[in-house]
């Protein structure tokens, strides 16, 4: 199999059929559907994607407040792990195979217990997951974030002993531009990862489309290839607003303009995400895969 280019929907919050549109008319693969369950009809999404010849990669756990593996509080946890599972299922539905679980609460920086005892309960409460992971047949991947985000998981090693303990087939997922933070070296995370890589996360250093920072998007895609890396890279840019009076745009958004409700109004405030004007979003998007399909094409190695 070789390497397929998806993209993330959290980032712009819009009706999902708008989203599959865009996608299929720029040439994506697929999709990573944010990890909100309750706010699609999995056979309208599915519909969706077959008609405009797509596929779901999968989903990504959106760790808002009050989602939190390793909370102090049993029953925070009890209802996070709920939720990673019903975000399981409706992969599953949609015929998916993959789910990027960040364990903690995005944005929580400060822990609750001791190292020992949030570690053992992120295991606790993973390994509850990973059951229900096998029985619907979809691979969970364990998502590093960088240092200002979380204090939990920051780097490739960490995501891989927490997926051991975990057991069976549990993955690590990897962002560029986390790893870009982190990693002391980003290709040699890749290569650690080795088999346990179940998705890969792309944003250039600046968390822009691949291309538009410092990032050589060659070498990843090489090291992806190298290491028999057979999933989706998926597109998760975070285009922020410039507010200044250096900025081309002619209109200027806000993420209370985007929809999605309060909670999601501050994750993407949070993640410096605006209502960046369409024309601009579909620009990125578009500049996004072609970069990714030019560092396939001429880094991945002929199918025979």
């Amino acid at each position: 199999m070789s390497i397929k280019v998806s993209m993330h929907n959290w980032m712009r919050p819009e009706p999902i059929e708008h989203t599959i549109k865009r996608l299929a008319r720029l040439g994506y693969d697929g999709i990573e559907i944010s990890g909100e369950p309750q706010s699609f009809d999995a056979g309208e999404v599915r519909g969706l994607l077959d008609k405009h010849g797509l596929e779901c990669w999968g989903a990504v756990t959106l760790m808002t407040v009050g989602r939190d593996l390793l909370d102090q509080d049993p029953y925070v946890r009890m209802g996070s792990v709920q939720y990673v599972k019903d975000c399981l299922t409706f992969v599953s539905e949609l015929g998916g195979r993959i789910v990027t679980v960040v364990p903690s609460t995005v944005g929580k920086t400060v822990p609750m217990a001791t190292p020992a005892e949030e570690w053992g309960w992120a295991v606790e409460a993973l390994k509850r997951c990973q059951e229900h992971a096998e029985r619907v047949g979809v691979r969970i991947a364990l998502e590093p974030l960088n240092r200002f985000e979380t204090y939990f998981l920051n780097r490739c090693e960490q995501a891989l002993a927490l997926a051991e303990e975990v057991g069976g087939d549990c993955g690590v997922a990897l962002d560029a531009f986390h790893m870009n933070i982190e990693e002391s070296d980003l290709l040699g995370a890749i290569r650690a990862a080795g088999d346990r890589l179940a998705d890969f996360h792309v944003a250039d250093n600046n968390r822009m489309p691949p291309g538009y920072g410092a990032l050589d998007w060659d070498a990843i895609v090489r090291e992806l290839v190298g290491i028999g890396y057979d999933g989706h890279m998926t597109v998760e840019f975070v285009a922020s607003v410039d507010r200044s009076i250096i900025s081309d745009r002619t209109e200027i958004g806000d993420a209370s303009e985007a929809g999605g409700g309060v909670a999601m109004e501050k994750f993407l405030r949070d993640h410096s995400t605006g209502a960046v004007p369409e024309s601009y979003y579909d620009r990125y998007a578009a500049d996004s895969v072609n970069r990714l399909r030019a560092a396939l094409a001429a880094n991945s190695a002929p199918t025979i």
